[in-house]
């Protein structure tokens, strides 16, 4: 019997409708960008397996370290406890976060860090005696499957069952360039007609709407709008952290900063779940109190655990070296090249990049999990090439660690995929 055999026997998969969908494809390697399934066949992995694996899969430095760890601590409870591996990886994560950034929080993926920068934002207020219940988020936002990150997406596709149980959010269009005045305009009458505790946003790539790319200056006017006006800014960057956009974070291009940013995916290089929600030292001494009650009084059991920091201590120091920035100047240049080369193709209708995320429209109706979807899927894999395509849009978020050779037959393959639609 073979694993996809086993696999239909008791397992449920996520974002599947086994109905529809009952296949799966049964991967027994990984290594550097490449899966391989049980029968041989390999798959450049051009997503990153979902944005994770940036340095590569099984990354030598990173299974070392991971591996020496193992035989000296491999969990303990964070409650009352602490250990080096998560004070060096808090000294070496606030070395390159946003400047304002001071205090660290772990959890165990990227909904949890929302749900968790979420309840710093409600809780902020409620500890200093004022009651704010209204939350402001972009539409067609993305921020996890929990409740309260469910709340502030604006996907129906997966909220839909869940909406009249959450949490009072109001949204707004993510800026243009063009609507700057218009939103600030919306945002006046928000604040006017609510108490408005905190305002939840992907910086500048909205990834589950199909890396839909927005405006940093007009974004940044939001962020000081909020700020004249005590609302806590929680910055997404579960998918753009960790030198996607070509800045360690996107945060990075706004000159006003988040008070809240939620991490988690390239965190440990895919090797090991963890997230981390980090906040400015305004946000922790709202909770630092001798009541009790003020505390922030969130747990995981595997939080802090010692083998997911060292794998994102090593992570870091990756991110950091010459040759991760340089390969990632590589890849930005070659999307460059690729898009300049692919724009005028008749059946793109747009192209869009920020750092190594690139991302092309098709001139063609399409729904979000619909039949032609699926038969892009399965051309791209087919030819050796795992692409997600979001509907019209197919995208690229490769590890860092492609090669040249690698890159160019996954451009080449959309572009013999364009001949089947």
């Amino acid at each position: 019997m073979t694993l996809e055999e086993r696999d239909k026997k008791h397992l449920w998969h996520p974002l599947t409708q086994h109905k529809l969908h009952p296949e799966t494809i049964a991967i027994t390697k990984a290594k550097g960008c490449v899966l391989t399934d049980e029968d041989g066949n390999e798959y450049i992995d051009a997503i990153a397996s979902w944005y994770t694996c940036m340095y590569g899969h099984c990354n030598d430095y990173i299974t070392s370290c991971v591996s020496a760890q193992m035989q000296q601590l491999d969990q303990v409870v964070f409650s009352g406890f602490t250990h080096e591996p998560a004070i060096k990886l808090s000294e070496a994560l606030i070395k390159i976060l946003p400047e304002n950034q001071n205090k660290i929080f772990f959890s165990d993926n990227g909904s949890t860090s929302v749900e968790i920068g979420i309840k710093m934002a409600l809780q902020y207020h409620f500890n200093k005696g004022e009651k704010r219940d209204t939350l402001i988020a972009f539409e067609d936002g993305f921020h996890g499957d929990t409740f309260g990150a469910m709340s502030v997406s604006g996907l129906s596709v997966y909220n839909g069952p869940f909406e009249d149980f959450s949490l009072n959010v109001k949204r707004i269009p993510v800026p243009n360039g063009k609507n700057h005045d218009a939103i600030l305009s919306t945002l006046q009458d928000i604040v006017s007609n609510n108490k408005v505790a905190g305002f939840v946003y992907e910086p500048l790539v909205q990834g589950a709407a199909a890396m839909k790319m927005h405006n940093a200056e007009g974004l940044n006017k939001i962020l000081n709008f909020c700020k004249n006006h005590n609302i806590i800014t929680v910055a997404d960057e579960v998918m753009t952290g960790f030198g996607k956009t070509g800045k360690h974070f996107a945060s990075l291009y706004m000159a006003t900063k988040p008070d809240i940013i939620c991490l988690s995916k390239a965190l440990t290089g895919g090797l090991l779940p963890m997230a981390l929600t980090t906040c400015s030292q305004k946000i922790y001494d709202a909770f630092y109190s001798d009541d009790i009650g003020k505390g922030l009084f969130h747990g995981h059991t595997y939080s802090a655990n010692p083998l997911a920091c060292t794998a994102a201590l090593a992570s870091l120091e990756l991110l950091q070296s010459d040759a991760i920035q340089n390969n990632i100047k590589t890849i930005i240049a070659s999307h460059k090249a690729f898009g300049n080369r692919i724009k005028t193709h008749p059946k793109v209708k747009s192209t869009r990049q920020l750092g190594v995320i690139f991302a092309l429209d098709l001139d063609v109706k399409m729904e979000r999990y619909g039949n032609l979807r699926d038969k892009l899927f399965t051309f791209f894999m087919d030819n050796g090439v795992f692409l997600r395509p979001l509907g019209s849009t197919i995208y690229i978020q490769a590890p860092y660690v492609i090669t040249q050779k690698q890159l160019e037959k996954v451009y080449q393959v959309i572009e013999d995929a364009l001949k089947i639609i």
